[in-house]
Protein backbone atom coordinates (compact mmCIF):
# COMPACT_ATOMS: atom_id res chain seq x y z
CA UNK A 1 0.00 0.00 0.00
CA UNK A 2 2.64 2.52 0.74
CA UNK A 3 4.75 2.14 -2.96
CA UNK A 4 1.12 2.27 -4.68
CA UNK A 5 0.11 5.66 -2.55
CA UNK A 6 3.87 6.95 -3.29
CA UNK A 7 3.73 5.83 -6.72
CA UNK A 8 0.96 8.90 -7.08
CA UNK A 9 4.17 11.33 -5.55
CA UNK A 10 1.86 11.14 -2.31
CA UNK A 11 4.59 11.02 0.66
CA UNK A 12 3.83 8.28 3.66
CA UNK A 13 5.85 7.53 6.83
CA UNK A 14 4.93 4.10 7.98
CA UNK A 15 5.47 3.67 11.66
CA UNK A 16 6.29 0.58 13.02
CA UNK A 17 7.94 -1.30 15.49
CA UNK A 18 9.41 -4.07 13.22
CA UNK A 19 11.13 -1.69 10.87
CA UNK A 20 12.41 -4.22 8.76
CA UNK A 21 9.05 -4.57 7.56
CA UNK A 22 8.92 -1.65 6.61
CA UNK A 23 11.95 -1.96 4.72
CA UNK A 24 10.57 -5.34 3.33
CA UNK A 25 7.22 -3.32 1.56
CA UNK A 26 9.32 -0.31 0.05
CA UNK A 27 8.55 2.30 2.82
CA UNK A 28 11.02 5.03 2.10
CA UNK A 29 10.18 7.10 5.45
CA UNK A 30 10.66 4.83 8.83
CA UNK A 31 9.76 6.47 12.06
CA UNK A 32 10.15 3.24 14.50
CA UNK A 33 7.76 2.68 17.29
CA UNK A 34 7.63 1.87 20.82
CA UNK A 35 6.12 -1.97 21.37
CA UNK A 36 4.37 -4.27 19.11
CA UNK A 37 1.16 -4.44 21.45
CA UNK A 38 1.59 -0.39 22.52
CA UNK A 39 3.18 1.07 18.63
CA UNK A 40 2.69 4.85 20.15
CA UNK A 41 2.02 4.61 23.31
CA UNK A 42 3.70 2.92 26.93
CA UNK A 43 1.07 2.12 29.61
CA UNK A 44 3.83 2.40 32.33
CA UNK A 45 4.48 5.70 31.80
CA UNK A 46 2.08 8.36 33.77
CA UNK A 47 -0.76 10.01 31.40
CA UNK A 48 1.13 13.24 30.88
CA UNK A 49 4.50 11.63 30.15
CA UNK A 50 2.38 9.41 27.74
CA UNK A 51 1.32 11.74 26.09
CA UNK A 52 4.76 13.77 25.46
CA UNK A 53 5.89 10.57 24.41
CA UNK A 54 3.05 10.23 21.63
CA UNK A 55 3.48 14.04 20.76
CA UNK A 56 7.19 13.72 20.01
CA UNK A 57 6.68 10.53 17.86
CA UNK A 58 3.48 12.49 15.56
CA UNK A 59 6.14 15.41 15.40
CA UNK A 60 9.10 12.95 14.18
CA UNK A 61 6.52 11.65 11.32
CA UNK A 62 5.20 15.29 10.44
CA UNK A 63 9.08 16.32 10.09
CA UNK A 64 9.52 12.92 7.85
CA UNK A 65 7.05 14.14 5.91
CA UNK A 66 8.25 16.95 4.75
CA UNK A 67 12.14 15.95 4.09
CA UNK A 68 13.25 15.53 0.79
CA UNK A 69 14.99 11.92 0.62
CA UNK A 70 16.35 9.73 -2.12
CA UNK A 71 16.13 6.45 -0.21
CA UNK A 72 14.72 4.82 2.56
CA UNK A 73 15.73 6.82 5.60
CA UNK A 74 15.11 6.06 9.49
CA UNK A 75 13.67 8.88 11.22
CA UNK A 76 14.74 8.15 15.00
Amino acid sequence: MVKEIERYNIPIVHMATITTISESVGANRIVPTVAIPHPVGNPALKPEDEKLMRKAMVKRAVDALATEISEATHFD
